[in-house]
């Protein structure tokens, strides 16, 4: 953009000025509407959702002989709650406000075979691509015991395919250990933040990986390529795929049931409010999809994102969605929370979720650390930089009171509040990757 386009996207929407200033900035959507209203722009129902939690439990008992860590779950890939109440406290000191209501955790930090969020949407959408092939060859039926998968045959079968994706890292690990284990070939197509860690750990598991130098967007667009000259390969496409968005949908109906057995009530008088970390937008998108199809009205989800990548707000905020990138208006997309260092968001998911979105947040490299740091100290929990977007979102809500008035939510109904911070990835951080983390943090 010139710098009179620039001039003139900030007289029209002034919180820009902020964002290329790269401040932290809070944002709460006065388009947002009721689940009625805003459902029939997403496109999918709860029918869709019930169809991908059934379409897991088929192949849950492939996933227990896959990945014995799976089997105290049944095959089923879920992550743990925990109550958080000294980080609460914390969070009060920091910033110097209180935080009203309970404080959670969701640990998708630690899912199995992935260690992220990205092992919900990554995982279920080759397990689809699989069941697909499979049923179409006539390998399989819906109604068999899917751990006849696990068998040499099907990895026979399943390698003269092969899968693509690109990733920035947490949904190259996903997709590249899955679809390796299963039988496919498959390529990570990597950007120029992606950790070494993640790298070694996909070639470890028989995973090609191809670096660059660049960001997300051109190794997306590589992979897209590379994909497109062979007809058996599969490109797992985060920006669009509505797959995908439904492997992380199915995180509300499984958070419903976790409510359900720790007592927790959710309705106009017990509000609950979900911070979720957002990258291109498919994992949060799709979890906040599941969430207001689980607790409708009743629940509002804010996305976070670091100063230096905030795509989705910056495309939500000026209703130009992926028509506008952080770099057009000279942001450079380079932050420590690399899983979120994108610089376009998601058309699709930006535009079937915008009227379903309370807010949204920035966040610097330094309160990630921080929060890191601090989480660990109070908590004994570690976390990647990244899976911290979400801690300051209770005390960014509990504080600005012309959001909650306008909610139409009260002091009485916040005491009774419930705060979940979705924690997307961590799980499996090396030890001396997260010392340096730890050692960022200034506490």
């Amino acid at each position: 953009m010139t710098k009179t386009e620039i001039q003139t996207l900030i007289d029209n929407h002034p919180l820009v000025s902020d964002m290329i200033a790269l401040k932290e900035v809070a944002w709460f959507n006065p388009g947002v509407t009721t689940l009625e209203q805003g459902l029939p722009y997403v496109g999918l129902t709860a029918q869709d959702i019930a169809a991908a939690q059934a379409r897991l439990k088929r192949f849950a008992p492939y996933l227990c002989l896959a990945f014995p860590e799976t089997q105290k779950t049944g095959g089923i890939i879920e992550s743990e709650l925990v109550e958080i109440p000294h980080m609460r406290n914390t969070l009060v000191q920091r910033f110097g406000q209180p935080v009203n209501g309970r404080l959670w955790l969701k640990k998708d930090s630690h899912l199995p075979i992935s260690g992220s969020i990205k092992a919900r949407g990554g995982i279920y959408e080759v397990l689809t691509h699989a069941e697909k092939l499979a049923t179409e060859a006539g390998l399989l039926t819906p109604d068999e015991d899917y751990s006849k998968l696990f068998s040499p045959e099907f990895r026979q079968f399943f390698s003269g395919y092969s899968i693509a994706v690109g990733s920035t890292g947490n949904l190259g690990l996903s997709i590249g250990i899955m679809s390796a284990r299963i039988g496919f070939r498959v390529t990570v197509h990597m950007s120029a933040d992606a950790r070494e860690w993640k790298k070694r750990k996909l070639r470890e598991n028989g995973v090609e990986v191809v670096e660059y130098e660049q960001d997300y967007g051109v190794a997306v667009e590589q992979g897209r390529k590379a994909a497109e000259s062979d007809p058996n390969c599969f490109f797992i496409d985060d920006e669009n795929s509505r797959t995908l968005f439904l492997g992380y949908a199915v995180a509300g109906g499984r958070l419903k049931a976790q409510f359900a057995q720790q007592g927790i009530t959710v309705d106009a008088d017990h509000p609950l409010f979900v911070y979720l970390p957002c990258g291109v937008g498919g994992g949060p998108g799709g979890v906040a999809f599941g969430l207001k199809m689980a607790f409708g009205d009743h629940v509002h989800c804010i996305f976070a994102e670091p100063t230096h990548s905030p795509c989705m707000l910056l495309g939500v905020y000026t209703g130009l969605h992926d028509g506008i990138s952080v770099q057009d208006i000279g942001i450079d997309n380079l932050t420590a929370a690399d899983g979120l260092a994108v610089g376009r968001a998601s058309g699709f998911v930006g535009r079937a979720m915008e009227r379903l979105l309370d807010g949204f947040y920035t966040l610097s490299d330094q309160t990630m650390y921080d929060l890191l740091g601090l989480l660990n100290r109070d908590e004994g929990i570690r976390l990647e930089p990244s899976a911290l977007a979400g801690m300051p979102g209770p005390a960014r809500v509990c504080t600005d009171a012309d959001y909650l008035a306008a909610r139409g939510i009260s002091d009485r109904q916040m005491q009774n509040a419930t705060h979940v911070v979705w924690a997307t990835g961590g799980g499996m951080v090396p030890e001396e990757e997260m010392t340096k983390y730890l050692a960022q943090a200034d506490i």
